[in-house]
């Protein structure tokens, strides 16, 4: 009879390396490890979200959350990598367009970014949105025809929208799918309008945040007053757009909230800490 326990030294053969996969934002600064260098630690940027890590982006509508995933699968694939991305609310024609005009905008080979993302579109999919066994089996299919090393999900939220009493089970699911097949992960979750905007929370409770390995927050404010006018000082009817990781368990990591835009290519450009941003507009 197999063992149920192992001592922690057994594992380490199986242990993952830390280091990161790129998303091409800033955010690859803000994971870090630790190091000793002349007898004392330091800080030193992973240089992406940590490899082999499933992370839940979760945010707002228009927030930026699939802006955030297409740019992390167009670095990916323009490095030549390979990018499995199940698009779940948009049809696959759709993310095509989108991909194209931010590739050229952010100097990526097009010919090898359509080389490198492999797509399943669930959107039009009954069976793949409603079953998750058809779609893992689905994704399972891909990943060893094309060898991909990177998955997108966008949104794991519409794999349960009708049923999110289940959705606890359906992220836990997929979550252990991607670890079984050492895929570095991103999943796109959407928030109830009953939700705060600033925290991890998305539909399905906490089922998701408490699952996966971290959490990126996206939000945004309308400026909608005098008040919030002279705090961010930006005019009145303009957004604020901010960033946070809310916590990862693989590696440090920036816990500060951070101001970014979206640039007029539909890309993410991350520009400095809230609280910098603040003391400089004021």
């Amino acid at each position: 009879m197999e063992r149920a326990f192992k001592e922690l030294g057994e594992l380490e053969g199986e242990a993952p390396k830390l280091f990161g996969v790129s998303t091409g934002t800033k955010l690859d600064e803000m994971f870090w490890r630790v190091v000793e260098e002349d007898g004392r630690f330091v800080k030193k940027p992973l240089g992406g979200i940590p490899y082999l890590s499933v992370l839940n982006v979760t945010g707002v509508p228009d927030s930026g959350k699939s802006v955030l995933a297409e740019q992390f699968a167009l670095k990916q694939a323009d490095a030549g990598y390979k990018v499995l991305y199940i698009t779940v609310e948009s049809p696959a024609s759709f993310l095509y367009t989108s991909m194209k005009a931010k590739a050229s905008y952010l100097g990526a080979d097009f010919e090898r970014v359509e080389r490198n993302i492999v797509v399943i579109d669930a959107s039009q999919s009954e069976e793949l949105r409603e079953d998750p066994k058809t779609l893992m089996d689905t994704m399972a299919y891909a990943i060893r025809e094309k060898g991909t090393k990177n998955v997108v999900i966008d949104s794991i939220t519409g794999l349960y929208e009708h049923r999110e009493v289940m959705a606890r089970q359906i992220v836990r699911m997929f979550f252990n799918f991607l670890k079984k097949w050492r895929q570095t992960g991103i999943f796109i979750s959407q928030k109830r309008s009953a939700q705060a905007s600033d925290t991890a929370e998305a539909a399905g409770g906490l089922a998701v945040a408490h699952i996966v390995d971290g959490s990126i927050v996206l939000d945004k404010v309308l400026i909608d007053n005098a008040w919030k006018s002279k705090l961010y000082g930006l005019p009145v009817g303009s957004v604020l757009r901010t960033i946070r990781i809310d916590g990862c368990r693989l590696t440090g990591h920036d816990t500060r909230t951070w101001v970014f835009e979206i640039t007029e290519a539909g890309t993410i450009k991350i520009i400095s800490p809230l609280s910098e941003f603040i003391e400089r507009r004021g």
